[in-house]
């Protein structure tokens, strides 16, 4: 049965069609539990979830009769058609991640993307997202801001991200397991330069909750020193680049490069310059020398 909207004064109310909610849950503190949130949870009849375990602890002690559907990296596919009749049909559905709000380097984008296609209403209930949360408390520029999510595990492709990141003007987001901050905060420094402004917010809103400001090289140091900041999940947001430069015409820099120096000696070139990998450049380096032979 559909949930019933709030009514507008001195009209009847009257079921609404069935509607995909969307709705941030705690990132750390339960209490932060929005009560529309709350409320909604407690009376839907399905919730797709990624982990029913984290999902029934967050309901533990309320009313619920909801049916819980997996929605994870794995079964994300699988699971969009069978909630997606039923959105149909006229069940809601409350999409849920384990922790924030959905979609945010979360699961759930086919399924959004899925009951738009189908025509379902899509209603998200705000609440709790680290990124701004981390981003609020940072004391750094937030009128414009880049959110990156999880850099790639290893360091040479982190490296290479970095570096096409590196020149942008607004400041940068990045989700970070804290057992990787010495390690990411090390490439950062290393690429951004080491007096980088940068804010560690660490096991937001927990009982641990540490956040800090200060240089790059600074808070890789600390860091490094104390092993109860390698504990749990951090955000880490970095200022922009003061003075940013052009943006590089990878295009146009293979064509020159190409038409000066050996294909192997180019393409090594224009990887470090531009953080492509090795393949990449020679394949560029590759279609330039072929199009002016």
């Amino acid at each position: 049965m559909p949930i019933m909207t709030n009514p507008q004064p001195g009209k009847d109310a009257s079921p609404s069609p069935a509607t995909l909610f969307v709705v941030a849950t705690p990132i750390g503190n339960l209490g932060d539990l929005a009560p529309r949130a709350r409320e909604l949870l407690e009376q839907v009849e399905v919730i797709a979830v990624e982990d029913s375990r984290i999902s029934r602890r967050l309901l533990d002690g309320r009313r619920t009769r909801a049916r819980m559907i997996i929605v994870n990296e794995q079964r994300e596919a699988a699971a969009v058609a069978e909630l997606i009749e039923m959105l149909v049909e006229g069940t809601d559905v409350a999409l849920v991640s384990d922790a924030g709000t959905p979609l945010v380097s979360d699961p759930g984008y086919r399924l959004v993307s899925a009951a738009h296609e189908a025509g379902v209403t899509v209603s998200p209930i705000p609440g709790p997202c680290a990124a701004i949360a981390a981003l609020s408390a940072a004391g750094l520029p937030s009128d414009r801001f880049h959110f990156e999510g999880f850099l790639p595990a290893r360091s040479g492709a982190r490296t290479r991200r970095l570096m096409q990141l590196s020149n942008q003007p607004q400041t940068l987001i990045f989700y970070v397991p804290a057992r990787d901050l010495p390690e990411v905060l090390g490439d950062l420094a290393a690429v951004m330069g080491r007096d980088r402004q940068a804010a560690v917010a660490r096991e937001l809103t927990k009982l641990h909750e540490t956040i800090r400001q200060d240089s790059l090289e600074a808070l890789h140091d600390w860091v490094g020193a104390d092993a109860d900041q390698h504990r749990g999940e951090a955000v880490l947001v970095v200022s922009g680049h003061p003075d940013p430069q052009p943006a590089i015409d990878a295009q146009s820099l293979a064509r020159e490069l190409a038409g000066e120096l050996p294909p192997s000696r180019a393409a090594k070139l224009l990887a470090r310059l531009t953080g492509m990998t090795r393949q990449q450049a020679w394949q560029q380096i590759q279609t330039q020398t072929n199009q002016t032979n």
